[in-house]
């Protein structure tokens, strides 16, 4: 099975706790009209925006809340268009980082961005040099205490997924994005529970960091996503298992 970056689980042990310090909504709020920027406002034809949808709601999200999420990405609420932009960069250790951000001010979130590179030993790169190494995949979380790593990896095969990894305190299973629905479906019947599923961008390849390099990375990859634009950050490195372990004890 190939490797996989160890920014998932981090982020989605993050993700909890900004449930519990009441940031997400604004998280969830930013994925949606991403989604709509993307695809549309139809859930039905939009993949992405049906899981951010979810996402929403799984945090209590009222459904007035998300209907005015989506109305302000199309501009239907009389405010101003947003615009998606992509940067790229890389950070400590030659690691490839790729942002997505939601604005109303490309002037104002560029140089915010910039920043956060450049202040934590990063350096932001022109379009395109990074993207090649980061494709469109479904990621469902499952947890590790469902079943075994190989009776997950049996269901998950047998459901049409690519490719399952250990990541902390879950399992990522990967597969098409058309095939997000119908993956999770099948796990979740055969008694798996879900923490979460969605259509993101999953590294091809990867950088294994020292314990030292890694702490610097982090410390770029929470900047960038404290950033009130940002909708989501992706990156393909790897941390070493002393830092692994500090991580998970937090």
């Amino acid at each position: 099975m190939s490797g996989h970056s160890h920014w998932a689980g981090i982020k989605h042990k993050k993700e909890k706790t900004d449930k519990q310090k009441g940031k997400a909504f604004s998280r969830v709020s930013k994925q949606i009209m991403a989604a709509v920027r993307k695809g549309g406002k139809d859930p039905k034809n939009n993949l992405e925006l049906e899981y951010a949808i979810e996402a929403a709601r799984g945090v209590n999200m009222p459904k007035d809340t998300i209907e005015r999420a989506i109305a302000r990405a199309t501009g239907d609420d009389g405010a101003s268009r947003l615009e998606t932009c992509r940067y790229e960069g890389y950070g400590p250790g030659g690691v490839a980082i790729m942002v997505d951000a939601l604005t109303d001010n490309r002037n104002r979130t560029t140089p915010h961005v910039r920043k956060s590179f450049v202040d934590h030993g990063g350096e932001l790169g022109a379009t395109g040099s990074v993207s090649w190494t980061f494709e469109m995949k479904g990621l469902i979380l499952v947890e590790r205490d469902s079943k075994t790593e190989d009776e997950v990896l049996e269901l998950a095969l047998d459901a049409g997924a690519d490719d399952i990894q250990q990541a902390g305190s879950v399992y990522e299973v990967s597969c098409e994005p058309r095939k997000v629905k119908s993956v999770r479906e099948a796990l979740e019947k055969a008694g798996l529970a879900i923490e979460s599923a969605e259509v993101t961008m999953v590294p091809k390849t990867y950088v294994n960091l020292d314990t030292e390099t890694g702490r610097r990375v982090l410390k770029l990859m929470e900047s960038l996503e404290e950033d009130e634009d940002v909708t989501n950050v992706y990156a393909n490195f790897n941390l070493p298992p002393d830092l692994v372990a500090e991580l998970k004890a937090e």
